[in-house]
């Protein structure tokens, strides 16, 4: 039974199809998104149901980066276009996507690559990019505040106008992910911004891991969650790998919350020069697009290059959440306990229980 008390659970707005079919007759009248690179999968919205549409196309980048600025600038603008081409209004790029990510390394030469947000020569450029497309693009960068660094992201809107900052909450510290040695904790909280097509939540990496952010953000009127992510092999471990795990909990963030969900992450092998010899990290890509219910939509693969697009009707999706009941039925008085450390709340007398 249903939490509305019935067995018509309400279904994703979202249908899949494999692209490589040649059954026209099924993708009769549906809106097929293509990439030339590999199979992805078709999202369609099922129709009008109480409620004019807001249909959004959102895109997904994935790409090997070098360890030159401006070489994956341009790369990041290229498939930006592409991303347009295919009807794209939000683009989401992969996290710290000027060079190679770093953070394999505790090198005190790699605080150069940090720039204040005012006049950031990235930033100005995709603000151009934006207004040029009608495109509303999250930068992430790596900032410098005077004493200060942030792993952080801008969020520009498809007018050029720059909406506001987020700086990465959680800050990861393990061999190959040595953040901390860089990045300050962030210090703005969750945001959720308004751009010209949608509410959108965006929070960078390892917060990804936390149901409360994706949460936080859904309670703020976040649409649709964006991660831009950095993630692969592990150096101390090549064993472990991590990918289907990682995709999993964002599957249920987006579940959880009844929202779409994008992920981005780069692929390739980077080797970084570090105190202790070389360190080398294959990121694992497999970028995804997930609908309202977890759904995938949209996937990668974990080795190539790839643009992936998907279309959500907003206002289909906003019925479907509030009629599901999980936010009409939270009780934020019994979640106290989620304000500690370790789960220990403390009576009125001062003492935990």
């Amino acid at each position: 039974m249903s939490p509305m008390g019935g067995s018509n659970r309400p279904q994703s707005i979202m249908e899949h199809e494999d692209l490589t079919s040649k059954n026209e007759e099924k993708r009769k009248g549906a809106n097929i998104v293509m990439n030339s690179r590999f199979h992805i999968q078709l999202a369609v919205g099922t129709g009008k149901m109480g409620g004019a549409e807001r249909v959004v196309c959102v895109a997904c980048l994935q790409f090997a980066c070098t360890d030159d600025a401006e070489d994956n600038v341009k790369h990041a603008e290229r498939l930006v276009r592409e991303a347009h081409a295919k009807g794209a209004q939000i683009v989401l790029i992969q996290e710290l996507f000027e060079g190679y990510y770093f953070c394999q390394a505790q090198r005190g030469d790699y605080f150069a690559r940090a720039k204040p947000r005012k006049g950031h020569p990235t930033i100005l450029r995709m603000q151009k990019l934006a207004k040029e497309l009608d495109m509303v693009i999250p930068v992430s960068f790596f900032e410098e505040a005077n004493n200060a660094h942030y792993n952080s992201i801008v969020v520009i809107d498809a007018d050029g106008t720059d909406l506001g900052l987020y700086r990465k909450s959680h800050i990861p510290d393990g061999p190959g992910y040595q953040e901390k040695f860089y990045f300050n904790p962030g210090d703005t909280g969750f945001k959720v911004f308004s751009t010209k097509y949608a509410k959108i939540g965006v929070a960078i990496c390892w917060d990804q891991w936390f149901p409360e952010a994706a949460r936080a953000m859904a309670l703020m009127g976040a649409e649709i969650l964006l991660y831009p992510t950095a993630i692969g092999s592990e150096p101390q471990d090549p064993g472990l790998y991590s990918c289907e795990h990682w995709r999993r909990v964002m599957q249920g963030h987006a579940g959880a919350n009844v929202v779409p969900l994008i992920a981005s992450n780069r692929v390739g092998r980077e080797i970084i020069e570090t105190e202790h010899g070389p360190s080398e990290i294959t990121f694992y890509g497999c970028s995804f697009i997930a609908g309202p219910t977890g759904e995938l939509v949209a996937t990668a693969d974990d080795k190539c290059e790839a643009v992936l697009v998907a279309k959500f009707d907003l206002n289909k999706i906003r019925e479907q959440r509030h009629s599901w009941g999980v936010f009409r039925d939270r009780r934020p008085h019994l979640y106290s306990v989620l304000l500690t450390s370790d789960g220990h709340v403390p009576s009125s007398n001062g003492y935990a229980c």
